[in-house]
């Protein structure tokens, strides 16, 4: 009896010394992620995420609202005119020096993203600023803009604000409608570029999807028609060329968003590469445009980005209305995309829908489009914002003690996150 009593004793300790050994952080860093593929593998066999699907239903309620309120009133209902091109075309003062037809920025100190979670986004801007002679590495990064290794996402502004509030010396900007033009003339003024793409490639868990993903671009070459990118996730990732016509189709999937870091005192030189791209609401206008173009002239996935796209165009616009209209129509198509097609990640790195439905009113879709993200495309509910945009709506259909459960589940992840913090605060309740 003592004998066995001494084994259990001594199996007890040796479990407390393991997981004591596991959060430490060197060593949970580096373990964390097998065991989160582990549980992402089986949530993923017994719920394919990609079967999941969100069906808008408010917006068809609305209409029937709004069309028996005009025939109470005996006023015609309003057909919908196409949006005016008011945004400004360039015209250039002068005669703009021809690109060079090639051009590859040395200097590029590689990273990649392996053995951390999720760290694409950390591993690019910390190449972003490296670049520029940054002593830090992803490391360094990563915890301030993600503090939870599971958070599945770092958003664009979050980099951005990082490096502006952070990193002395340094500025970031983002800006979206970008093409390949803009992204020669910024390296060939020698100003390497991130950009925000999805690819369908084989997932850290063998399954074939798609994914976000952030590349760092540093080089094109117009005879071999291609970019020179430094891919974090692929293996090798160094000095990949990447076609344009390839590019393009990935970068479509985030609204041809790009982000610039660059050294504060050289702003002058960046300002002037991106061109008519200097005015922030022209570039929208213009992301709108092209995404208005591509949805009624492509089919299939890149037509549910292309819709997709205008919604995140017109939410950047304040034109919420005509965010949702373009976002519902979107998420019809994707209903109808072969299951293998449909990017079910899309709503993990974009929450243009969230801001469109909760701001026309439409809490249930929001909800609803939380929940199916939250619950069925993920093994585990670790996105902040969507967890936040289910407390606002709650909170406006009278579930309070939903909304503050969704706000501090939100902070478990993100502590700082300021929305949260805020809707919290706003309650009379400290975060």
């Amino acid at each position: 009896m003592q004998k066995r009593f001494r084994i259990l004793i001594g199996i007890t300790a040796v479990l407390v010394l393991a997981i004591g050994i596991y959060y430490l952080p060197p060593v949970h860093s580096r373990l964390a992620w097998r065991i989160d593929d582990f549980r992402t593998r089986i949530k993923y066999a017994l719920n394919p995420p990609e079967q999941a699907l969100f069906l808008p239903t408010q917006q068809a309620q609305i209409d029937t609202l709004v069309t028996a309120t005009l025939r109470a009133l005996e006023t015609p209902t309003p057909t919908a005119t196409p949006l005016p091109p008011d945004f400004p075309t360039p015209t250039p003062t002068v005669t703009p020096t021809p690109l060079p037809t090639y051009a590859i920025l040395p200097g590029v100190k590689y990273e990649d993203q392996h053995n951390r979670w999720n760290y694409c986004g950390p591993a690019n801007f910390s190449m972003a600023l490296t670049f520029w002679g940054w002593k830090g590495n992803r490391d360094v990064i990563g915890p301030a803009v993600k503090p939870n290794d599971k958070d599945k996402n770092v958003m664009p502004y979050e980099f951005r604000d990082y490096i502006n509030d952070n990193v002395p010396g340094m500025s970031a900007l983002i800006r979206m409608g970008g093409d390949l033009d803009v992204l020669k003339r910024l390296i060939a003024a020698g100003f390497p570029v991130v950009a925000e793409k999805g690819y369908y490639t084989y997932d850290f868990t063998g399954k074939y999807g798609w994914l976000g993903h952030y590349l760092f671009t540093t080089g094109y070459d117009d005879a071999q028609g291609i970019f020179v990118t430094q891919d974090t996730y692929l293996q090798p990732g160094k000095d990949k060329p990447v076609k344009y016509a390839e590019y393009l189709e990935g970068w479509r999937s985030f609204n041809y968003l790009f982000a610039v870091v660059y050294p504060t005192e050289r702003e002058a030189e960046v300002l002037a590469a991106l061109g008519p791209y200097t005015d922030e609401t022209w570039a929208i206008k213009h992301a709108l445009q092209v995404a208005e173009q591509e949805a009624h002239s492509m089919t299939g996935n890149q037509q549910f980005f292309a819709w997709f796209n205008a919604g995140t165009s017109h939410v950047q616009l304040y034109e919420y209305f005509d965010a949702a209209v373009a976002y519902d129509q979107a998420f019809r198509l994707y209903a109808n995309l072969s299951v293998d097609l449909r990017p079910y990640r899309i709503m993990w790195y974009q929450t243009g829908a969230y801001f469109a439905y909760y701001y026309s009113g439409r809490y249930s879709d929001v909800i609803s489009l939380a929940n199916t993200t939250l619950n069925d495309t993920i093994s585990e509910p670790v996105l902040e914002e969507s967890l936040y945009w289910r407390g606002m709506a709650e909170y406006m259909s009278g579930d309070t003690p939903g909304a503050i459960q969704d706000y501090r589940d939100s902070l478990d992840i993100h502590p700082n996150f300021v929305p949260s913090i805020q809707a919290l605060q706003e309650l009379g309740l400290q975060p």
